[in-house]
Protein backbone atom coordinates (compact mmCIF):
# COMPACT_ATOMS: atom_id res chain seq x y z
CA UNK A 1 0.00 0.00 0.00
CA UNK A 2 1.50 3.06 -1.24
CA UNK A 3 -1.13 5.49 0.71
CA UNK A 4 0.83 9.27 1.57
CA UNK A 5 -1.89 9.87 4.73
CA UNK A 6 -0.60 6.79 6.03
CA UNK A 7 2.88 7.29 6.01
CA UNK A 8 2.64 10.84 7.35
CA UNK A 9 0.64 9.20 10.01
CA UNK A 10 3.18 6.26 10.54
CA UNK A 11 5.82 9.02 10.60
CA UNK A 12 4.30 11.33 13.27
CA UNK A 13 3.37 7.93 15.67
CA UNK A 14 7.26 6.80 15.16
CA UNK A 15 8.47 10.33 16.53
CA UNK A 16 5.86 10.56 19.14
CA UNK A 17 6.07 6.67 20.75
CA UNK A 18 9.95 6.43 20.23
CA UNK A 19 10.95 9.69 21.91
CA UNK A 20 8.26 11.66 23.05
CA UNK A 21 6.26 8.78 25.10
CA UNK A 22 8.76 6.01 25.08
CA UNK A 23 9.33 6.20 29.16
CA UNK A 24 6.13 6.55 29.77
CA UNK A 25 4.71 3.63 27.67
CA UNK A 26 7.24 1.48 28.84
CA UNK A 27 6.18 2.41 32.84
CA UNK A 28 2.84 2.63 31.95
CA UNK A 29 2.95 -1.24 30.35
CA UNK A 30 5.08 -2.06 33.63
CA UNK A 31 3.81 -2.77 37.17
CA UNK A 32 5.20 0.72 37.75
CA UNK A 33 2.94 3.17 39.81
CA UNK A 34 1.81 5.16 37.85
CA UNK A 35 -1.55 7.99 38.54
CA UNK A 36 -5.14 6.89 38.75
CA UNK A 37 -5.64 8.19 34.98
CA UNK A 38 -2.93 5.78 34.03
CA UNK A 39 -3.98 3.28 36.23
CA UNK A 40 -7.33 3.09 34.19
CA UNK A 41 -6.23 3.05 30.73
CA UNK A 42 -3.32 0.19 32.20
CA UNK A 43 -6.24 -1.45 33.15
CA UNK A 44 -8.45 -1.41 30.11
CA UNK A 45 -5.48 -2.04 28.12
CA UNK A 46 -4.81 -5.35 30.17
CA UNK A 47 -8.81 -6.26 29.66
CA UNK A 48 -8.81 -5.31 25.82
CA UNK A 49 -5.31 -7.50 25.66
CA UNK A 50 -7.63 -10.56 27.46
CA UNK A 51 -10.23 -10.04 25.42
CA UNK A 52 -8.40 -10.81 21.53
CA UNK A 53 -6.00 -13.42 22.89
CA UNK A 54 -9.82 -15.50 24.12
CA UNK A 55 -10.25 -14.98 20.21
CA UNK A 56 -7.05 -16.90 19.32
CA UNK A 57 -7.30 -20.47 19.31
CA UNK A 58 -5.78 -21.45 23.28
CA UNK A 59 -3.23 -23.70 21.44
CA UNK A 60 -1.36 -21.92 19.07
CA UNK A 61 1.68 -24.61 18.35
CA UNK A 62 2.50 -24.38 14.94
CA UNK A 63 0.44 -21.49 14.19
CA UNK A 64 2.38 -17.90 12.61
CA UNK A 65 1.33 -14.90 14.34
CA UNK A 66 1.93 -11.04 13.62
CA UNK A 67 1.29 -8.76 16.65
CA UNK A 68 1.21 -5.14 14.49
CA UNK A 69 2.20 -2.30 16.97
CA UNK A 70 3.60 -4.64 20.02
CA UNK A 71 4.64 -2.15 21.69
CA UNK A 72 6.43 -3.72 24.69
CA UNK A 73 5.32 -6.77 23.98
CA UNK A 74 2.85 -8.05 26.25
CA UNK A 75 0.68 -9.84 24.32
CA UNK A 76 3.26 -11.28 21.86
CA UNK A 77 4.39 -13.07 25.22
CA UNK A 78 0.92 -14.30 25.97
CA UNK A 79 0.68 -15.60 22.34
CA UNK A 80 4.24 -17.37 22.22
CA UNK A 81 3.18 -19.12 25.91
CA UNK A 82 0.69 -20.84 23.84
CA UNK A 83 3.06 -21.93 21.14
CA UNK A 84 3.00 -19.05 18.58
CA UNK A 85 5.91 -18.34 16.55
CA UNK A 86 4.89 -14.70 16.51
CA UNK A 87 5.97 -12.28 14.85
CA UNK A 88 5.84 -8.75 16.92
CA UNK A 89 6.82 -5.37 14.74
CA UNK A 90 6.52 -1.70 15.60
CA UNK A 91 7.67 1.39 14.38
CA UNK A 92 9.26 2.55 18.02
CA UNK A 93 12.58 0.95 18.74
CA UNK A 94 12.78 2.01 22.17
CA UNK A 95 9.35 -0.09 22.87
CA UNK A 96 10.84 -3.00 20.69
CA UNK A 97 13.81 -2.94 22.73
CA UNK A 98 11.93 -2.70 26.28
CA UNK A 99 9.89 -5.99 24.89
CA UNK A 100 13.42 -7.79 23.93
CA UNK A 101 14.70 -7.34 27.61
CA UNK A 102 11.49 -8.17 29.37
CA UNK A 103 10.51 -11.32 27.34
CA UNK A 104 11.07 -14.56 28.94
CA UNK A 105 13.33 -17.11 27.90
CA UNK A 106 10.88 -20.23 28.48
CA UNK A 107 8.09 -19.59 26.47
CA UNK A 108 6.77 -22.52 24.39
CA UNK A 109 6.85 -20.89 20.89
CA UNK A 110 9.12 -17.95 19.95
CA UNK A 111 9.28 -14.53 19.50
CA UNK A 112 10.91 -12.69 16.10
CA UNK A 113 11.03 -8.92 17.28
CA UNK A 114 11.42 -6.23 14.61
CA UNK A 115 11.46 -2.21 14.05
CA UNK A 116 9.12 -0.92 11.13
CA UNK A 117 5.89 -0.68 8.95
CA UNK A 118 3.47 -3.97 9.84
CA UNK A 119 2.28 -3.90 6.25
CA UNK A 120 6.33 -5.00 5.19
CA UNK A 121 5.50 -7.90 2.76
CA UNK A 122 8.92 -8.90 3.78
CA UNK A 123 7.52 -10.38 6.79
CA UNK A 124 5.41 -13.10 5.35
CA UNK A 125 1.84 -14.35 5.99
CA UNK A 126 0.49 -15.69 8.92
CA UNK A 127 -2.49 -18.16 10.81
CA UNK A 128 -3.60 -15.07 12.73
CA UNK A 129 -3.09 -11.39 12.86
CA UNK A 130 -3.76 -9.09 16.13
CA UNK A 131 -3.57 -5.30 15.71
CA UNK A 132 -3.76 -3.97 19.61
CA UNK A 133 -4.51 -0.15 19.32
CA UNK A 134 -2.27 0.36 16.89
CA UNK A 135 -4.97 1.86 14.07
CA UNK A 136 -6.97 3.79 16.37
CA UNK A 137 -4.59 6.86 15.23
CA UNK A 138 -5.45 6.19 11.09
CA UNK A 139 -8.02 8.01 9.40
CA UNK A 140 -10.62 5.21 8.52
CA UNK A 141 -9.97 4.55 5.03
CA UNK A 142 -6.39 4.04 5.98
CA UNK A 143 -7.74 1.71 8.58
CA UNK A 144 -9.31 0.07 5.76
CA UNK A 145 -6.22 -0.65 3.27
CA UNK A 146 -4.21 -1.30 6.63
CA UNK A 147 -6.72 -4.47 6.98
CA UNK A 148 -7.66 -5.16 3.18
CA UNK A 149 -3.29 -5.13 2.56
CA UNK A 150 -3.19 -7.50 6.00
CA UNK A 151 -5.80 -9.74 4.51
CA UNK A 152 -3.78 -11.14 1.78
CA UNK A 153 -1.21 -12.64 3.89
CA UNK A 154 -3.67 -14.39 6.54
CA UNK A 155 -5.06 -17.63 5.98
CA UNK A 156 -6.84 -17.40 9.28
CA UNK A 157 -8.70 -14.59 11.49
CA UNK A 158 -7.54 -10.65 12.08
CA UNK A 159 -8.62 -9.48 15.64
CA UNK A 160 -8.24 -5.48 16.00
CA UNK A 161 -9.18 -2.48 17.65
CA UNK A 162 -10.64 0.96 16.75
CA UNK A 163 -11.36 3.93 18.60
CA UNK A 164 -15.52 3.80 18.94
CA UNK A 165 -17.20 6.94 17.52
CA UNK A 166 -19.23 8.19 20.57
CA UNK A 167 -19.65 11.13 21.49
CA UNK A 168 -16.96 11.71 24.50
CA UNK A 169 -14.85 10.28 22.48
CA UNK A 170 -15.46 13.01 19.79
CA UNK A 171 -15.77 15.55 22.95
CA UNK A 172 -12.51 14.42 24.18
CA UNK A 173 -10.86 14.11 20.78
CA UNK A 174 -12.04 18.10 20.25
CA UNK A 175 -10.59 19.54 23.62
CA UNK A 176 -7.30 18.02 22.90
CA UNK A 177 -6.67 20.11 19.42
CA UNK A 178 -6.45 23.17 22.44
CA UNK A 179 -3.75 21.78 23.61
CA UNK A 180 -0.60 22.97 22.62
CA UNK A 181 0.59 20.70 19.35
CA UNK A 182 4.00 19.45 21.25
CA UNK A 183 2.06 18.71 24.24
CA UNK A 184 0.16 16.13 22.91
CA UNK A 185 -0.17 12.94 21.55
CA UNK A 186 -1.01 12.47 17.94
CA UNK A 187 -5.27 12.51 17.48
CA UNK A 188 -7.18 9.48 18.08
CA UNK A 189 -9.78 8.99 14.88
CA UNK A 190 -13.31 7.45 15.86
CA UNK A 191 -15.02 5.83 13.52
CA UNK A 192 -17.80 3.23 13.68
CA UNK A 193 -17.70 -0.62 12.92
CA UNK A 194 -20.37 -0.04 9.98
CA UNK A 195 -18.21 2.36 8.11
CA UNK A 196 -15.33 0.00 8.55
CA UNK A 197 -17.62 -2.92 7.27
CA UNK A 198 -18.29 -0.52 4.55
CA UNK A 199 -15.13 0.52 3.71
CA UNK A 200 -14.18 -3.31 3.48
CA UNK A 201 -17.35 -4.96 1.92
CA UNK A 202 -16.20 -3.85 -1.57
CA UNK A 203 -12.55 -4.43 -1.27
CA UNK A 204 -11.70 -7.56 -3.44
CA UNK A 205 -9.37 -8.44 -0.39
CA UNK A 206 -12.19 -9.20 1.73
CA UNK A 207 -13.53 -11.86 -0.38
CA UNK A 208 -14.25 -14.94 1.49
CA UNK A 209 -13.71 -13.07 4.74
CA UNK A 210 -16.26 -12.26 7.63
CA UNK A 211 -17.34 -10.30 10.40
CA UNK A 212 -17.28 -12.77 13.64
CA UNK A 213 -17.76 -10.37 16.46
CA UNK A 214 -17.12 -7.21 18.66
CA UNK A 215 -16.24 -6.11 22.24
CA UNK A 216 -16.20 -2.67 23.82
CA UNK A 217 -14.10 -2.06 26.25
CA UNK A 218 -14.26 1.04 28.50
CA UNK A 219 -12.19 1.69 31.64
CA UNK A 220 -11.93 5.40 32.41
CA UNK A 221 -9.79 6.89 29.80
CA UNK A 222 -9.37 3.91 27.70
CA UNK A 223 -12.07 3.45 25.31
CA UNK A 224 -11.22 0.72 22.72
CA UNK A 225 -13.01 -1.53 20.59
CA UNK A 226 -12.17 -5.32 19.75
CA UNK A 227 -13.13 -6.38 15.97
CA UNK A 228 -12.81 -9.93 14.42
CA UNK A 229 -12.60 -10.94 11.05
CA UNK A 230 -12.25 -14.38 10.25
CA UNK A 231 -11.78 -16.18 6.54
CA UNK A 232 -13.85 -18.76 5.30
Amino acid sequence: MNNSSYAERRSSLETYFDRTAADTWARLTSTAKVSRIRETVRAGRDEMRGTLLSWLPEDLSGKRILDAGCGTGALAVEAARRGAHVVAIDIAGNLVNVARERAPTDLKGAIEFHVGDMLNPALGHFDHVVAMDSLIHYQPADIANTVATLMQRTRGSMVITFAPKTALLTAMHTVGKLFPRGDRAPAIVPVTAMTLCRLLKDRPESLGWNYAQTKLVTSGFYKSQAFELKRG
